[in-house]
């Protein structure tokens, strides 16, 4: 059984930085399988949204837009664990974020959270304006 572990977050001023990292078990980086590790994220009142993700055999990553150029993941295989650095935050940015798992590669995961197969239990996130 998969299962995902978040930790890292915290509350930050606006333009502040943060790293969550995903600690996994259940299964082993590195394998020939191919596995893909997304951040989520859901503020109050909102559906839950794809930030990010990355395919664990090659490290192809996609970002959604609202993201892209100031969040950055990546997988240390050795650690069976993924990292979003959160960078120039934004109090909009504010939400619980979640990692999750699916065999295969990102595809459109982080356009379509269901393909998720199994998710962690978030960690918070908070940003000041």
């Amino acid at each position: 059984e998969v299962q995902l572990v978040e930790s890292g977050g915290g509350l930050v001023q606006a333009g502040g930085s943060l790293r969550l990292s995903c600690a996994a078990s259940g299964f082993t980086y590195g394998d020939d399988d191919i596995y893909a590790i997304g951040w989520f994220r859901q503020a109050p009142g909102k559906e839950r949204e794809g930030v990010s993700c990355i395919s664990i055999s090659d490290g192809t990553t996609d970002y959604a837009d609202s993201v892209k150029g100031r969040f950055t993941t990546s997988s240390d295989n050795a650690k069976n664990t993924v990292y979003l650095r959160l960078n120039s935050l934004k109090p909009e940015d504010t939400a619980v974020y979640y990692c999750a798992f699916r065999r295969g590669r990102c595809e459109v995961m982080v356009q379509m959270p269901a393909m998720a197969a199994s998710w962690g239990q978030g960690t918070q996130v908070t940003v000041s304006s």
